[in-house]
């Protein structure tokens, strides 16, 4: 064989290599971003299941409330059919924004703000928005990384034939719901 076909030979063989470490590298970007939407969800999950409960227990409280508790009942209801990481961010904002007028209800009520159910539950819910908030920062940083992969020279080459594309960032929408939620009892 002559040394011509051997070089082309290697060639062809650290190309076919390469291609099948670029490919393993996006597959493992890709599921490692999928998981962490997923850590996404249970927390979201969480979430979803601490406010009937807390509804409840602001209910016996305050009975003419009926619109606050509506309003936050409904826009739990659109989070969790929120389809993708813009629509879901979008959900999630407005689901704060009504936490934040169910809480400001819960401050005309000294006797609720002094149960031990509803201080459970505001402990339960800060915690949980402490996770929600680490998942979106891991969430964000696997697709920045993941994007980073696919765009760059000559990954794009790869990922472009394979047809790979990039991933939401978990955002929010405006500056005054970047303000953290105030719950005060």
């Amino acid at each position: 064989m002559q040394p011509f076909l051997w070089i082309i030979l290697v060639i062809i063989v650290i190309l076919i290599l390469w291609i099948i470490v670029v490919f393993n590298t996006l597959i493992r970007g890709k599921n490692r971003t999928e998981e962490s939407w997923s850590d996404i969800d249970v927390q979201l999950k969480r979430r979803y299941d601490l406010i009937p409960n807390l509804i409840e227990t602001v209910k016996g409280y305050a009975q003419h409330e009926k619109q606050v508790f509506e309003k936050v009942t409904q826009a739990r209801a659109q989070a969790m059919q929120a389809q993708n990481p813009t629509q879901q961010a979008e959900a999630e904002n407005q689901l704060t924004n009504t936490l934040k007028s169910l809480f400001a209800v819960a401050e005309n009520y000294p006797q609720l703000k002094a149960s031990e159910n509803f201080a459970k539950l505001q402990d339960e819910l800060t915690d949980t928005e402490n996770k929600i908030q680490a998942s979106r920062r891991f969430y964000n940083g696997n697709v920045r990384d993941f994007n980073i992969k696919i765009q760059v020279f000559p990954n794009n080459l790869i990922a472009g034939m394979l047809k790979f594309s990039k991933f939401d960032f978990f955002e929010i929408a405006d500056a005054t719901e970047r303000e953290n939620v105030q719950v005060k009892f």
